[in-house]
């Protein structure tokens, strides 16, 4: 492809400061935090809405593939520029546009960091409630992506539950609104069309995000097992009880000794598994429900319950458990995260059948995951430079996801598809279902052009 003609275009656009057409740029924005690699023509950084829709109909009128991107820490190949083109980089569009505390709405650009949209509300004694164990480098325009959760989804949804409007450039270069500050928006629900869409429909630069006051207190609890299955049934007693902590996090063993390798949590190294429990709400009632909850866990042979005793405490837990994924590299070069949800009662039986599924392929994995709402996160570590091992990491995975399928789950419940799960889409999907969407695609991109090959085989 001769990219001279549009490149000189684009950068009369953005100027020729903000895009990058070097191989070793091109090759930077290639990957995410997948295992999936490809090779952008072009990355450009556009400063404002203005600028995205006039590349976005340069490059629908030149059939240019566009890739959006925020930080890349995506775990499926969402934003993997696997056929070329131009990857839209929107690191550049990072304000906080407007908090509207009467309203309880933050107003931003996508490029804003989760955890800088969090700490600036918490100045003003509120939250933005989605916290994705990457919110020190995700940016917001990446969690509507791929509809991204967090350990507090449990009690208070994932990002689609807080997204109340957006601005959207589509594959021709138009703008436009879905949704608002009201809460109720009439005609067809696009925002929530929008959200978990991994870019394959539109570019969004501008969200309207609902926040909410922060909570009067706040109980932390680490609660030790010998056995994981005793683990799990306790989520699904907790629930059945009617209590909707904020979290309910769990991790085996083998994630457990990474982590006290890396980040000295305080993690029992001879546990089978541990969950995280904590409570937020008014102070009045919060010890009765945690004794509820300490009883439940006694009735299901908990070792030992800890209580943090402070903010420090606390934060020493979660250390641990958001840096997880990192530490687990300290056991493997590589690893494999899957991304599938059960119901909470099968946690037990579809945890077992995931080492099950280790052992016969003869794979290390690790679990950490939201316990709480069924979501599976088992780490399969690897090291490619063993011949046929990725392989068998990729073989174990589907299989995985195949498992929490048959248990009445799904295929993602936080990480997307991209491009690792294509083929995965029909365990949970018929071809009509998927005929469907091809025809939603259609509409929205006619062409073809907004991160093509993801989502929908």
């Amino acid at each position: 492809m001769d990219r001279k003609p549009w490149i000189e275009q684009i950068e009369e656009i953005v100027g020729p400061d903000h895009i990058l057409t070097s191989d070793m740029d091109r090759i930077l924005y290639g990957y995410d935090a997948s295992l999936a690699k490809g090779k952008a023509d072009a990355v450009v950084l556009p400063g404002d809405t203005d600028e995205v829709s006039r590349v976005m109909a340069l490059a629908h009128r030149e059939r240019i593939p566009v890739i959006a991107r925020g930080s890349g820490t995506n775990l499926s190949g969402g934003t993997v520029p696997a056929r070329g083109g131009v990857v839209i980089h929107l690191s550049r569009m990072n304000r906080i546009l407007e908090i509207d505390l009467p309203n309880r709405t933050a107003t931003v650009e996508p490029g804003v960091i989760t955890l800088d949209l969090q700490n600036r509300l918490l100045r003003d004694g509120f939250v933005y409630a989605p916290d994705p164990a990457s919110q020190k480098v995700s940016t917001l325009g990446g969690n509507l992506g791929e509809n991204s959760g967090g350990p507090h989804c449990l009690k208070y949804g994932v990002t689609t539950n807080h997204v109340l409007g957006a601005e959207v450039v589509l594959s021709d270069g138009t703008v436009m609104w879905t949704g608002g500050k009201t809460h109720d928006s009439a005609g067809y629900d696009l925002t929530g069309l929008l959200v978990g869409s991994e870019g394959t429909l539109g570019v969004v630069t501008c969200m309207i995000l609902r926040i909410l006051r922060a909570p009067e207190a706040v109980k932390t609890m680490l609660a030790v097992y010998d056995s994981i299955e005793d683990a799990g049934n306790t989520v699904s007693a907790v629930i059945a009880e009617g209590i909707v902590p904020a979290t309910l996090e769990m991790m085996d063993r083998v994630v457990m000794q990474a982590v006290e390798a890396s980040v000295q949590a305080g993690y029992p190294l001879d546990a089978a598994a541990v969950l995280i429990i904590e409570l937020d709400g008014m102070v009045d009632g919060m010890e009765r429900q945690a004794q509820k909850i300490q009883a439940i866990c006694r009735r299901h042979h908990v070792r030992e319950i800890r209580t943090a005793r402070d903010d420090a405490e606390r934060a020493k837990l979660w250390a641990g458990r958001k840096g997880a994924f990192g530490a687990i590299t300290r056991l493997k070069p590589s690893y494999m995260v899957g991304d599938g949800t059960v119901p909470r009662t099968r946690l037990p039986g579809v945890l077992k059948r995931v080492l099950e599924t280790g052992e016969k392929y003869g794979l290390l994995i690790g679990n950490v995951f939201h316990a709480g709402d069924g979501n599976l996160h088992p780490l399969i570590l690897f090291d490619e430079r063993v011949e046929g091992e990725l392989e068998r990491v990729k073989a174990a995975s589907s299989e995985i996801l195949k498992i929490c399928a048959e248990a009445g789950g799904t295929i993602s419940g936080e990480h997307g598809i991209g491009l690792e799960k294509l083929e995965e889409m029909h365990f949970v999907f018929s071809e009509g279902d998927l005929a469907v969407m091809r025809q939603v695609k259609k509409a929205f991109d006619p062409k073809g052009l907004l991160n093509p090959g993801k989502v929908v085989p």
